[in-house]
């Protein structure tokens, strides 16, 4: 077997490739307007500028990106060593045993013997987070939970891949096929000019089609895993979280773990109406798990000197996370310095008005995608892409809303691969998974949700949706 290179390698990699596209690719921009507060395209405003070809910028380019994403390794940082806080009291994995045991004692009931505690556990858990994903666009939250479902999904037999699955994957695709979404769905079809969260009927179906998808293949993955844990490609990292949860396999819950899981509990409901309710990101959400850090550090009895030293030792445990996040977003400065992002996006653009209805749809799509991976925030791309595909869409006799649809799908499904995506590139440092060991393992799964996000596209060219 071929060794994996690592994570820095192929990221680093990437940002010469994209170097090498500088000096290849012409140099062009697009003429860039503020409306509503949002930057958006001028349509027809296409035009070259002088080459800015990259190369000593690819190593100023980790820089670049660390400023940028700095919101985000911050707040793996603090996550981070917030739960090592929490971890030291071994609260979550004796609350997670404790948790497995009681739970086992339903399997005396035939119906769920029969459905399985473990399946029911992981679809209901997977159900959750895909609506978190659907409904207010979950992503950066789920760093922060990894850490709790994978000594989970270790503890059931499988491994920390279904971990990952059941929230980060749960909450993606979800995200894919989001129905309230204000950050994709809200901006696209503000852009659009068409209502606000219309055509939900077809969105909820989508939704409901690749949640049932995803959570069928974590099943069957669990199930191959659990019959012969070697299959699993991070049997070996494993002993990482197996060797944290063998000592908690039969201790009871002390009353100071149960107030500490009592304290992450409140930490999710706060987390979730703050997300809800009053618009809370990262900056508030960092500030939600120190808090709970430094509580459970309290409640545990740890003098404040030892409460700061635990908090360090996560934050060293987690650093080489937050240093790829950095890392991976210096690609696109790269890009965007060498001014061939929108070069890129003029060339594949054109193409939509040279074919047919169906062909034309598939090379929206496809574009979407490609573009997702150089350009993860869906916020950005909408507001990039969305003035000129709406405008190709009314040439070729597409309806908006399919334009919004095939901008959804291309947004969500390869967020769960690009090195580009920080928090990709977090819940993996989270989970200790090697990018590497992760792209082998998912690229057929997102493929395939690729190809089923196709075809879910190409009843709204032919029939009479609501709102489409």
């Amino acid at each position: 077997m071929k060794r994996i290179p690592h994570t820095f390698t192929i990221v680093f990699a990437l940002i010469v490739f994209a170097a090498v596209l500088t000096w290849i690719v012409p140099a062009g921009e697009y003429v860039r307007q503020s409306v509503d507060g949002r930057e958006v395209v001028v349509s027809d405003s296409y035009h070259r500028v002088d080459a800015a070809p990259q190369t000593w910028q690819i190593f100023s380019a980790f820089f670049n990106g660390f400023v940028d994403k700095a919101d985000i390794i911050v707040f793996i940082l603090m996550v981070g060593g917030a739960f090592w806080i929490l971890n030291n009291s071994h609260a979550i994995d004796v609350g997670v045993m404790a948790f497995l045991r009681r739970v086992q004692r339903l399997s005396r009931f035939k119906l769920i013997r029969k459905l399985g505690v473990e399946n029911i556990i992981i679809t209901l858990v997977m159900v959750m987070f895909s609506l978190f994903g659907a409904i207010f666009g979950m992503s950066e939250e789920t760093i922060a939970f990894v850490v709790v479902f994978i000594p989970l999904a270790i503890s059931m037999g499988y491994d920390s891949i279904v971990g990952v699955c059941m929230c980060y994957v749960a909450a993606h695709v979800g995200f894919a096929g989001a129905m309230l979404n204000p950050f994709t769905i809200g901006i696209a079809q503000g852009i659009a000019g068409i209502p606000l969260f219309s055509g939900l009927e077809y969105r909820f179906f989508c939704w409901v089609v690749l949640t049932v998808i995803g959570i069928s293949f974590v099943l069957w993955y669990a199930h191959r895993v659990k019959a012969v844990p070697e299959r699993s490609p991070v049997h070996k990292i494993d002993d990482y979280w197996r060797e944290r949860i063998q000592s908690s396999d039969q201790a009871n819950l002390s009353s100071r773990q149960i107030l500490i899981l009592l304290l992450l509990l409140l930490t999710i409901v706060a987390l979730v109406v703050g997300v809800l309710k009053f618009g809370w990101y990262i900056a508030e959400i960092s500030a939600l798990f120190l808090a709970m850090g430094i509580i459970a550090g309290i409640l545990d009895r740890q003098s404040a000197d030892n409460i700061a030293k635990l908090f360090l030792a996560g934050c060293k445990d987690i650093l080489s996370a937050a240093l790829v996040v950095g890392l991976a977003s210096g690609i696109i400065f790269i890009l965007k310095d060498g001014h061939v992002i929108d070069t890129l996006l003029y060339g594949l653009t054109r193409s939509l008005a040279q074919t047919g209805e169906v062909a034309s749809l598939a090379v929206m799509y496809l574009f979407q995608t490609l573009l997702n991976v150089i350009m993860p925030s869906g916020s950005a791309k909408a507001a990039l892409t969305m003035p000129i595909m709406t405008q190709f869409a009314d040439l070729i006799d597409i309806s908006r809303q399919t334009t919004v649809l095939a901008f959804q799908f291309g947004d969500g499904f390869t967020n769960m691969i690009t090195p580009t995506s920080g928090v990709l590139i977090g819940v993996l440092g989270m989970a200790k998974i090697p990018y590497g060991t992760w792209f082998r393992w998912v690229w057929k799964f997102i493929l395939a949700l690729v190809l089923i996000g196709f075809l879910l596209l190409l009843p709204t060219l032919w029939l009479t949706l609501p709102g489409f």
